[in-house]
């Protein structure tokens, strides 16, 4: 694997990152930021062009390097990008890339990652890293997500020096797969904050609270939250545009569920939240950042 160095850990030079959406883009300009020649690729294609610094490519084949970081919203969208002749795999034979790493960091399902690592690497010798975020798009910007890891320990072990410039906390839990289950843990957490605050947000709007104040209280005590300090304004402001939406956090609920089920456990606030959700997307809100799950219990 090329590498570059830094003042202090070596870190893989050959680098594409696949998709420059809210959270593709920061993560794109730290790396630039840091030195690091990087590729980039999203369907869109003016997003990934304008991002200054960056190698724009017009397919995922031309983008193909040792290292590709895709920042998608799930599993079939990464699948897609693999064949034909404008597909990774075809890039990766033309550059005469042998044993590429492929970064997983949109949230998926733990088992379907686990199969497709299983088949990308016995059919292809392409090694899968599933690597999930958290911090929103503020983490992003300002470099400082938790990286959750699935894959083997040495691959995870030469991609640590790349992670560490945008995350600031990043762990291998075990082997492909564990990093979706790690977030699947931080998703309920996520999950019932955002609904747990948008109720007590409801309440205190229905008695005639300042909306300001009530949360100016609850970041003072044990009721604080990453959650209140990125999203407060929100519900404030009532504005639940773009962000994370609702069909996303649903769909993560999904996840835990199947987790759930193959464990043996019943977990009656992941549960609720889930249905709660369901709800509102049932009510077309679908599209809202999930905050807007205030929206639906107002309703």
């Amino acid at each position: 694997m090329a590498q570059i160095t830094n003042a202090e850990t070596p870190v893989p030079s050959s680098v594409a990152l696949l998709g420059t959406g809210p959270m593709g883009a920061p993560i794109a300009r730290n790396l630039i930021a840091a030195g690091v020649p990087l590729k980039l690729w999203n369907r869109t294609a003016h997003k990934a062009k304008a991002i200054h610094g960056g190698q724009p490519t017009d397919s995922p084949a031309e983008a193909a390097s040792e290292v590709v970081l895709t920042v998608l919203p799930d599993l079939p969208q990464v699948e897609q990008l693999l064949n034909g002749p404008a597909g990774l795999l075809a890039g990766w034979k033309a550059n005469r890339i042998d044993n590429p790493v492929l970064v997983v960091h949109g949230t998926v399902s733990p088992v379907a990652v686990a199969a497709f690592a299983a088949t990308c690497r016995q059919l292809h010798g392409v090694t899968v890293i599933d690597a999930p975020l958290s911090g929103g798009t503020i983490g992003a910007e300002e470099g400082r997500l938790s990286i959750m890891v699935g894959g083997p320990s040495e691959v995870v072990e030469r991609l640590k020096p790349l992670f560490e410039l945008y995350g600031a906390t990043v762990l291998r839990f075990g082997s492909t797969g564990a990093g979706s289950i790690a977030k699947a843990c931080n998703q309920i957490v996520v999950a019932a904050t955002v609904t747990a605050l948008s109720e007590a947000m409801a309440l205190a709007e229905a008695s005639g609270l300042d909306l300001g104040h009530v949360q100016e209280i609850l970041a003072g005590g044990l009721a604080n939250s990453e959650v209140l300090r990125q999203k407060g304004q929100r519900w404030i402001e009532a504005d639940f545009d773009g962000g994370g939406s609702a069909k996303n956090q649903l769909k993560d609920l999904t996840f835990i569920a199947e987790i759930a089920a193959e464990s043996g456990l019943d977990l009656p606030v992941s549960s609720s939240v889930r249905s709660a959700f369901q709800t509102m997307i049932s009510q077309g809100l679908g599209g809202l950042d999930h905050t807007g799950i205030y929206l639906s219990i107002r309703a």
